[in-house]
């Protein structure tokens, strides 16, 4: 019998088993796939010779995430490796901008673009040292975070006030058009927007794309060295160094409940595990409201709301990928491309909000946007001397009505369907970069499908664990409530990336469910609330 029993070996499920481990908890963690790591995970399953991540890969929000940052996990074997630039876009004139590691040469490279965007840059990046840290501990902490809020406050009044949130507010299109002459600076901004589920012209893109790409600027995009199994291995030793267990292979299906409070969990094989003080679900929120725990299990009172929220539960987009392994580096047009670890393939801002339209109307993207990563440029350790591990993804309606492009794909998935996807990014690498398709060794497609059988929890390569869109954020996130990882079953919490703030690997889900275990640990399982927050739970519930 553990403490805690966690439901999943992905992030948000290690920081939250160790952060209750550091607190004396004995934690026991249970996972489904025959190794940890959920999306954070790596293989060498394209060519034996080249090292390649299933899912995510670079990692701005954990180095930046106060949550993974407390771990300390470079005394547990993590190295961070960067390429000589974080990002860049480049355009088809050969034109390209770059994000580089210092600010003011990011700036030099803008003004080459547009007269006076280095200097907006710059204003933008001083919004950042100003306010960014304290942003960063207000959004990764439990809502309504009320220690972070003041300095917060303070810090964005010194900032300029309401004039910073009408920035932030702001579509990206519209900040980038205020702000920048030239394309540059409105598509690096753009571009790090849509790593989430918005548009160019969506209230609040402004805030994704900058917060991204400013923690970019300040800490850049790293990687792991050796892969992205490396960082879930450390969490696992640090886990492990503490006395807890990871137990894969180990497939729960679900929740036990008595008398309203969740007592441990049942697995595949008929196990039951016991989980004295607290069950914590690194799982999506209609995985686990209907699924590991009964709707009979579910109060009465919060059953009829709860049921209908799951059905109106909105996921982020679909996924479409292919790595492949290269003789060589990609032969860019534009040289600045070839230094940056994550490259934005799209021809302009125009092409942006059109493939966003696409999306919107359940059309395949006929010109897709792509993020590409060029993982030995950021790590030498993924490939030969002299080669290069590449990935590029795109996202692509959950259901297919048409296809904007000339393949006629349904959203079957099949080989030519898949084939004809593929085709369509390495096209577009080839514009960018005539010789590409010369110089791949082997290829690996992952279509929207097969997302799931990597981690259960990226319906369709949904990487986002739902929609980052205003209607399902903070005190709307998984469903209209508080925003926190308390759920209706008393010592039963929510520590996924459906949970406020989302996705990312950043580990603050985790470590949200963490604290409200610490918080609710106790015979009764619940958390006094103050009168005031008490009355606001009643008020928006």
């Amino acid at each position: 019998m553990a403490d805690a029993v966690v439901i999943g070996a992905g992030p948000n499920g290690l920081v939250a088993a160790n952060m209750l481990a550091d607190a004396g908890w004995d934690v026991q963690v249970l996972e489904a796939q025959p190794e940890p790591g959920g999306a954070v995970r790596s293989d060498r399953g394209v060519h034996p010779d080249y090292v390649s991540d299933l899912c995510s890969a670079f990692y701005p929000l954990g180095v930046a995430s106060p949550a993974m940052r407390a771990l300390d996990l470079e005394r547990h074997g993590l190295r961070w490796r960067h390429a000589p630039a974080v990002l860049a876009h480049p355009l088809p004139d050969g034109r390209c901008a770059v994000l580089e590691r210092d600010p003011r040469a990011t700036a030099e490279g803008l003004d080459a673009l547009g007269d006076g965007d280095g200097e907006a840059w710059l204003r933008l990046y001083g919004l950042w040292e100003e306010m960014g840290e304290a942003l960063l501990r207000a959004l990764f902490s439990p809502f309504p975070p009320v220690r972070a809020a003041l300095p917060l406050v303070t810090a964005a009044r010194r900032a300029g006030g309401l004039r910073v949130l009408r920035t932030l507010a702001m579509p990206v299109r519209g900040l980038g058009e205020q702000e920048f002459t030239g394309p540059g600076g409105p598509l690096l901004l753009a571009g790090s927007a849509l790593h989430t589920d918005v548009f160019p012209e969506t209230t609040g893109g402004s805030g994704f794309g900058w917060l991204l790409a400013m923690a970019g600027q300040r800490d850049g995009w790293p990687v792991p060295e050796g892969g992205a199994g490396a960082l879930t291995a450390a969490l696992v030793r640090r886990l492990e160094a503490r006395g807890g267990r990871v137990r894969c292979g180990t497939e729960v299906t679900s929740i036990v409940v008595r008398n309203g409070r969740a007592l441990g969990v049942r697995t595949a094989s008929g196990e039951a595990v016991r989980g004295a003080r607290a069950v914590l679900a690194d799982v999506s929120a209609p995985a686990l409201y209907g699924g590991l725990v009964d709707w009979s299990d579910v109060p009465s009172r919060d059953r009829p709301g709860l049921r209908a929220d799951m059905r109106r539960f909105d996921w982020d987009h679909a996924t479409f990928k292919v790595d492949w392994a290269l003789s060589g580096p990609i032969p860019w047009a534009s040289p600045g491309a070839g230094r940056a670890g994550t490259v934005h393939l799209s021809p302009g801002m125009d092409a942006l909000t059109e493939y966003s339209a696409q999306l919107a109307t359940r059309h395949v993207p006929s010109e897709p946007f792509a993020l590409l990563g060029q993982m030995t440029t950021a790590d030498p350790t993924r490939s030969p001397a002299g080669t290069e591990s590449v990935w590029a993804y795109t996202h692509v309606p959950h259901r297919v009505r048409g296809d904007a492009g000339p393949d006629g794909i349904t959203g079957a998935w099949d080989e030519r369907e898949r084939d004809a996807m593929a085709g369509r990014i390495e096209a577009a690498l080839e514009r960018l970069a005539p010789g590409f398709r010369d110089r791949v060794v082997d290829r690996r497609i992952i279509a929207p499908p097969a997302f799931g059988q990597h981690d259960a929890n990226l319906r369709n390569g949904a990487l986002n664990g739902g929609t980052a869109l205003a209607h399902q954020q903070l005190f709307l996130r998984p469903v209209p409530g508080l925003g926190r990882a308390e759920t209706p079953v008393a010592g039963l919490f929510l520590a996924s990336a459906s949970a406020h703030p989302g996705g990312g690997v950043h580990g603050a889900c985790g470590a949200n469910a963490a604290r409200a275990a610490l918080a609710h640990d106790g015979p009764a399982g619940r958390l006094v609330l103050t009168p005031g927050l008490a009355a606001l739970r009643r008020l928006l519930t």
